[in-house]
């Protein structure tokens, strides 16, 4: 279920099924790396301004789906306008930094970004732009990303399935919205 915050900025209202802390797995696969299962912690908040910030990690995964190193971080800010589109402005570790533009599809909620601007330090790596598509899914964040280098063309390199997480608070929630149980809490399952 999509929750909007009474303090969400109106104008953000759409983009609202981001919000929260998400986690989960996927894949990692790009020529001249090690292909990998990798783990994933994606964060959305808001403040109140006219942005969701953003920020990712993912970790390489052994076979036994242990943390085994660091593989990717990044973070940014979204804004959408009111036809829809959506710019991202994000700084990954490995020295890039990148704007996104984009658009929320008409009635379902994903997002299609395409890298607009790609800027390098000298110590990153090759890479000249990529694509994202964001998905809300039956409850799940998911996503793939691609990637292009002056060597590769544009291909699929990491995708994933998130499930939120859940806080303290928003259990506590959903236990004040229960229907009234049965007194021997059997007949609810009838």
């Amino acid at each position: 279920m999509i929750q909007i915050p009474s303090d969400l900025n109106p104008g953000l209202v759409p983009l609202a099924f981001l919000l929260g802390t998400w986690e989960g797995a996927g894949v990692f696969d790009f020529p001249g790396d090690e292909k990998c299962n990798f783990g994933q912690e994606v964060v959305f908040r808001h403040d109140g301004r006219d942005f969701l910030e953003y920020s990712s990690r993912t970790w390489a995964l052994d076979a036994e789906g242990n943390k085994v190193r660091p593989l990717e971080s990044e973070s940014g800010y979204w804004r959408i306008d009111d036809s829809r589109n959506v710019e991202v402005v994000m700084v990954r570790d490995q020295g890039v930094v990148e704007v996104w533009y984009g658009e929320l599809a008409d009635q379902k909620p994903q997002i299609d970004l395409t890298t607009d601007a790609v800027a390098r330090t000298a110590a990153s790596g090759p890479y000249s732009g990529g694509k994202r598509l964001y998905g809300y899914v039956k409850g799940d964040l998911m996503w793939v990303g691609e990637k292009a280098t002056p060597d590769v063309e544009l291909r699929p390199y990491m995708s994933a399935q998130l499930k939120k997480v859940v806080t303290p608070e928003e259990v506590a929630e959903m236990a004040r919205n229960l229907p009234d149980m049965p007194d021997d809490g059997i007949a609810f399952f009838r």
